[in-house]
This record gives C-alpha cells, structure tokens and sequence, in this order.
C-alpha cells in the first residue's frame, strides 16, 4: 500500500484537465471522510473515497435511526415550575429561572446511524498512475479512473432514485483484466448471510438509544436491547454481476476472477413505518423490501438504470443554471482552487460550483414522500455523530431548506413541511404535558420521530434546551412554500390548520410585562448568554428580539391567511389585537438592534448566532427600503457581531447583508466561507470553513453552510420577501457579468436575468400562477413590446404590471 501511496503521489491526471464545469476532481484518493465525494437519491447516500486497491463506500439510509417514537408523561412536574420561573424573571433573578427552567426538561433526541461500508479490493502488482477522480454535479455520478500496467480502471458510482439502488460499475480498458473482492460490513448489531453465488445479505438492528456527543461529559455507552429484534430494523443485499469471468461468495465477501465488467447492486431499507409507529411491532418489512428494489434493478441492463437515473436528477438540477464572469475556466484539483481561492485568487467559477453544489446536496439528500436532511443531510459515518446528526430547529434545519423555494427545488422542501405537521402531532401532547397549554410547540431538538420537548434531562443548559419557538419558525416554511406557489390547496388543508395550532399555543405562552406588552417568558436568544444590569451572567430572561420577531411574523401570516381563507374571524381579531401590543424593536445604546428585553451585553460580543435579526432573514421585517432605520442598527449589529463564526454562521451572514444590500460584504463573507480547512473537532467561533470535498466545516462537517450559502447566492442576486421581485438586488462588484436562469421569486414567478459591466442588461419573467407583478431594480429598464418603463422609487427603480398565467415577459435595460 505504501508503495502505491507514492505512485499515486508522483502520478499525473488521465488527460491534461482543465477544471470541467459543475465537477469536483482530484488526482488522489480520499485519504478521510472529509475528502470522499459524495451520491445519494434522498434516501440511500454513499461517500466514494476513490481509493484503487482497497475502494471504501460509506453507506446510509435516512430513516436509520436509534430508538422509537416518543412516549408522553416523561415529566409530569414541569408545568408546576412554569409559575415559578416566570416569577423569578420578573424579579429580574435570571440566574434562578435558568436553574429552575432545567426541572421542564425531558429526554435527548435520538441520533441518525451509517448502514456501514462496502469495500473492493483489488490486488494490483504495479503501480498507478494517470490517477483521476471526480463528482460530476451535473449528472450526480461520482468517477475514478487510473492505469496500472496498461490497463485504465474506471468505477462509475451513482445512486438511483427510479431503481432505489445504489449503482457501482467497474470497467478495463483490456478484456478479463477485473480481479476482485467486494467485502460489506456494518458497525451496528447484524447477522450476515449468503444468499446466492453473487449476493451477501445483511440483517440487523439500530440502538434503542444513543446519547448526544455534546454533553461535556462522556456520554452514556450506546444502549442495545439484548435481543436483535428491540430498535429499528435494517436490512441491506449487497449483488454482483458480472459479464465474464466467475463469481463465488462467502460471508467473507463475494469474490470476482478475471470479469470484463461488473456491477454492484447496493439494496437497504428499515422498518421505519412513520414518526408514531413501533418499528418493531408495527415497523414494515425490510427484507421485503429491499429485495424488491433489488429485483427491479436486476431486470434493467444499466444502461436503461444510468438513462432513468439521470432523467429523474436532470428534471430538477436542469431548472437552474448559473454564468459568473463566464465561468472561466482553472486547471487545478478542486483541493487545490479551493486553496488558492483561500490564499486570495479571484475565481467566480469556484463561487458557481459551490453555488450550484448546495442544489445538488438538497436533491441528492431531501426527496418527496422521504424524511427530510439532517444536520449531515443523509451522510454520516459515525455511530455517535456530532449533535446526534439530527435536526437542531433554532437555525440549522430551517437553513437546509432555505434554497429549496428560491433555488427552484420547491417539491424537495415538502419532507420538513411534512416533518412540521409530525411535530404538531408531538408537540401537542409536549404543549399540555410540560405547560399545561393549548396548541403546539416545538423546542431546539428534534429527530425522525418527531420528538418536541425541551431537551436536556435536567442538565442541558437553558439558553438551547427550553427554547419554545421551533414551531412558530418552522410555521414560516409553510407560509412561504404557499407564498412561491401559490398553491390554495396547500393553504387551507395543510399550512393553515398548522399555524392555527402554533397560535394556540404563542397566544397562551405570552404575558404581559410591567409597561403592558405581550413577551416571552421564560425567553433565551438561542444559544447566547447577556450580563445583567448587575454584572450577572444569565441566559433566560423574557421577550428575546428572535421570540417576539418569529410571533410577529406567525401572527401576520396567520391574519393574511385567515382573511384570504375567510376563516376564523374571532381568532383572527384577537391576534391582530395582540400584534399590536408586542413587545417592539429596540436600537440600543450602540446604534444596534437590542437583543434581549433589555439593552444588556453578550458575554460573547462575537458570538456564531445572530439569532436577533431573524426579523431581516428569514423574515421580512426589516428592510432597507420599508424600514431604514431597523436596516441600520441591524447593520450596526453584524459590524459588533464580526464576520467570525462557525460555517453555518457564516452562511446566515451572507443572507444577511445581501437583505441589506451590500452585495460586497455578502461576498466577503462567501470567500470567507469558502476557505480550506482540514480541521477536526469543534471550534464554535472562528473554525467555519469548507472541506476538500466542498462539505462545509463547522467544525466538524455541519451540511447547512452549504445550503445557506447556496440560499446567500440566490439573495444576492434575487430578493422578494417585501412584495417586488428586485433583480440583482446586491451585486457585489467582483461579478461584473454572469447569467442567471431558473430561479424563483414569491408569487410563483420564474426568473432569468443577464448583467453586464456590473449593469442589468435584461430579464426574463415567467409568471406561472399569474397576477400583479411589481419588479424592482436597481438600474433603468423597461418592458419589452410596451411603452411602461420603471419609475424612480427611493435608490431604486420600479414597474408593476399585469401578468397572464404561464406568459413570460422580457424586461430591458432602459438606456
């Protein structure tokens, strides 16, 4: 292996490369997780390490989790604590209402699993070169090439949503030249059996219990039941077939003499039979299952599964395509771009890849009808992931599914909408059970089993756990999946009743403080701590900015939505008098958007959550142009903040100043985002960055940098949460010219816009529901075929006119 190491290392490219658009390549394998390429269909994912003699493809299956649904009456004390915490905030002792806010705790969530590893040994007797590997993002195929003695290998790798496999092919340039062993193994409990010539069968179960690796302490050791029937249930056929040459197979591996091809069929699946079923009782047939869409695959020659893989992956990446600055072309390893972007080189290209790499995680990692992304999306190697690899809704699940409306991939946002009515179910219970309230809560945790109460045991910190506003923000995706579509079907049957329930709930949590506005109490500001005006650290207190601009943002779509439904006139009044009476903004002392009830300092003045301008992305209530003085002091507040942060931070930053406009500081922080790291472990404050693979660093890897930088890009570019669609709203001057096409705006309009010399020069607007369109800009244009041309409005300019469902108009620099 050493030997073959250095070969590698001394090895050219296949060809002379130019970096091809929309890939990732390399000239060395994998050396760790963090450098593998990743495949997946939404629901089985695998990362391809590209290594020649001894290939590894880590495997996961999204709905592989540990334990089983949610059990109610875990602490039946907690809403006796309600009262006294409450009393303890107005007393200003913030420090005893953190403490007793840990007795309204319940159980940690659980945590998502591998399926485990297929390994291909080939034994070479000679060294390697014209090493070569890639992830060709355009048809979601992950490529390694080299030549040994002669003899280019090629493995194609690509995971198929039609067939519900996972797809290995090995190629030779030479006839008879394919020598192998295909070896499965999995980290959790199994059984592995031969079930043919060509096919290894393995069985198992997952955990009923997996503590988080956060806690600060060792964690408990991962609970197994005694028996290999407790906890979910998996199931994975591993086939191989092969043209020439001849098989045998052991519970050791399958081995392969002397093939002209082969292709390896990966099958999986769980008994995972919805959020509020035993997968154990009442889990589905995993075997069943899995040996179906393996005999489905078996049947087509993989020349008709590579056609329908990529028709199915090309129906939704194909509806967006982006030119910065032409594109142009670098002939560097991706590894290598990515480091000579980070030591300073300008490369728009690089910017489009990673633009256009964030579209090819969602489709590959979030389909219909299947569970939604993860904090890892569906890739994770470790049997106790960082923060249980699950779904953290104070920021990091919504983030996923921010590009999923703009970005054009809207039928992919619809696992966390259903996710949020799962919760609804959940949190009804954990609403009565923990505070005694009607309606429906959710906290910062949550897992595929829709599990909705504060976190913690008792010992997990307030200022994350009893966080009770996951619901309402997640209330914010329902509304805006009807605002892009326009979809009433969706309004009335599913997204009303949801923010129905959340109302009921916000709406019996809110009390009045001593100058009659409505706030939270208990309130965190997720996951920050402030000092008193008596030098006291505390981190619950009352009337957080986040919690009163996530309840203003509810409460305004639930008035809209009930108004346009004609549904619940008495509701509806009492929460438009209640708006009325919410605790307000407050600009503070430094000209910044105050984040707690009072205008106290963060222990961590540079701290990675910026949770208090939630109301100026996502949200819509703070504008440069409906609301310029909020926009400065959520301004002053980044400068305060700094650019430093996490990955994720970084990303939500990037959204932020885009909203305020400065298309250059939404930039900056784009390259700062995408900088080489190689980093393990974890650094909350200054550790974002981005892998040799494009995963973002947390550190460690955290998938929703990538989605809130893909989301940042399309800010940058097209914004229109107040009302307009706004064209190139914050251009930064580094991309002179570029081509966007496919993106979607409110109203369910479909946008393509060219610039040139850092100018609009034309636009294409596709209205696909029909209706008024306002259109903002910030350069002269006119409608094509029509005299109207826009009007100077504030910086900007603007035009409304009527549209005509499924009619595109074409929008002109108007010189």
């Amino acid at each position: 292996m050493k030997k073959l190491f250095i070969a590698l290392l001394l090895s050219s490219p296949l060809v002379a490369l130019s970096q091809q658009p929309l890939k990732l390549w390399y000239n060395q394998p994998a050396k760790r997780w963090t450098q593998a390429l990743p495949v997946g269909n939404g629901r089985l994912g695998a990362m391809v390490f590209g290594r020649p003699d001894d290939e590894l493809i880590q495997l996961n299956e999204s709905s592989l989790w540990s334990g089983g649904p949610v059990k109610g009456g875990m602490n039946p004390n907690s809403p006796s604590y309600l009262p006294q915490v409450r009393e303890a905030i107005f007393a200003g002792d913030y420090q005893k209402a953190q403490e007793l806010s840990k007795k309204m705790q319940g159980h940690y969530s659980e945590g998502y699993l591998p399926l485990g590893d297929i390994r291909i040994k080939q034994n070479f007797n000679g060294s390697v070169s014209n090493y070569y590997r890639d992830l060709n993002i355009s048809d979601a195929i992950a490529t390694t090439r080299f030549t040994i003695n002669g003899v280019t290998y090629k493995r194609e790798v690509f995971s198929s949503a039609p067939a519900q496999v996972i797809i290995v092919r090995l190629t030779a340039s030479k006839p008879n030249q394919l020598s192998l062993k295909v070896l499965a193994s999995t980290p959790l409990k199994n059984r592995k059996a031969v079930t043919g010539q060509n096919t290894i069968l393995i069985k198992g179960s997952a955990p009923t219990h997996v503590d988080p690796s956060y806690l600060g302490k060792k964690p408990n050791p991962i609970h197994y039941d005694d028996s290999l029937s407790k906890g979910m249930r998996y199931a994975w056929v591993t086939k191989v077939l092969n043209k020439g040459g001849a098989v045998s197979a052991d519970t050791s591996g399958i081995s392969i003499k002397n093939a002209s091809e082969v292709t390896i069929l990966i099958s999986a699946a769980t008994s995972y039979n919805g959020f509020d079923k035993s997968p154990v009782t009442e889990g589905k047939d995993e075997l069943a299952i899995s040996r179906k869409y393996l005999a489905g695959a078996i049947t087509l020659p993989y020349t008709s599964l590579l056609a329908a893989h990529l028709a199915d992956y090309h129906h939704y990446f194909n509806r967006v395509s982006l030119k910065l600055n032409n594109n142009e072309a670098v002939s560097l390893p991706t590894n290598e771009r990515l480091l000579a972007y980070t030591k300073g080189d300008k490369d728009a290209g690089l910017e489009s890849l990673f633009f256009q790499f964030g579209r090819y995680l969602l489709i590959s990692s979030s389909r219909p009808g299947g569970i939604p992304a993860n904090l890892q999306g569906i890739w994770n190697n470790e049997t106790r992931p960082p923060w249980s690899s699950n779904y953290t809704i104070n920021i990091n699940a919504q983030m996923n599914y921010w590009p999923a409306e703009t970005a054009n991939l809207s039928e992919l946002h619809q696992p966390l909408l259903r996710l949020t009515g799962e919760l609804a179910i959940t949190g009804k219970t954990t609403a009565k059970e923990f505070y005694n309230l009607n309606g429906w809560v959710a906290h910062h945790n949550s897992d595929i089993w829709a599990m909705s109460n504060p976190v913690g045991d008792g010992t997990g910190d307030p200022m994350w756990a009893n966080w009770s506003m996951g619901g309402d923000w997640l209330c914010r995706h329902l509304w805006d999946h009807y605002l892009f579509t326009k979809d009433e079907v969706f309004l009335k049957n599913k997204a009303y009743p949801l923010m129905k329930g959340a109302v009921d709930f916000t709406l019996g949590w809110l009390v009045k403080d001593k100058d009659g506005y409505w706030v939270t109490a208990p309130s965190g500001s997720p996951e920050n701590a402030f000092k008193d005006e008596n030098g006291k650290v505390g981190t619950i207190a009352l009337g957080s900015t986040m919690d009163m601009s996530i309840i203003r943002d509810l409460f305004a779509h639930f008035v809209t939505a009930s108004e346009k439904l004609g549904l619940d006139k008495a509701l509806r009044d009492t929460v438009i008098a209640r708006q009325a009476k919410l605790l307000p903004f407050h600009i503070g002392k430094k000209g910044n958007l105050v984040e707690w009830y009072k205008d106290w300092d963060e222990t961590d003045p540079h701290h990675r959550h910026v949770s208090h301008l939630y109301g100026l992305y996502p949200g819509e209530q703070i504008s440069p142009v409906t609301t310029p003085d909020l926009a400065a002091a959520a301004k002053k507040t980044l400068e305060l903040r700094g650019d430093e942060g996490t990955g994720w931070s970084k990303a939500w930053k990037i959204n932020f100043w885009a909203r305020l406009l400065d298309g250059n500081h939404a930039h900056k922080l784009l390259r700062d985002l995408l900088h080489l790291t190689g980093e393990d472990g974890t650094n909350y404050a200054s550790g974002g960055g981005t892998y040799a693979n494009l995963f973002d660093a947390h550190p460690p890897f955290q998938i929703d940098g990538n989605f809130g930088a893909t989301a940042g890009v399309v800010e940058m570019l097209l914004q229109s949460q107040t009302g307009d669609v706004y064209l190139l709203p914050a251009l930064p001057d580094e991309w002179k010219s570029g081509v966007i096409k496919g993106l979607k705006a409110r109203g369910n309009y479909e946008v393509g816009i060219s610039w040139a010399e850092h100018k609009l020069a034309k636009a294409s607007i596709t209205s696909v529901a029909g209706g008024i369109c306002k259109v903002r800009s910030n350069w002269p244009f006119k409608l094509a075929g029509n005299a109207a041309s826009a009007k100077k409005d504030g910086e900007s300019y603007l035009l409304s006119f009527q549209t005509q469902k499924g009619k595109t108009y074409q929008l002109l620099a108007d010189k």
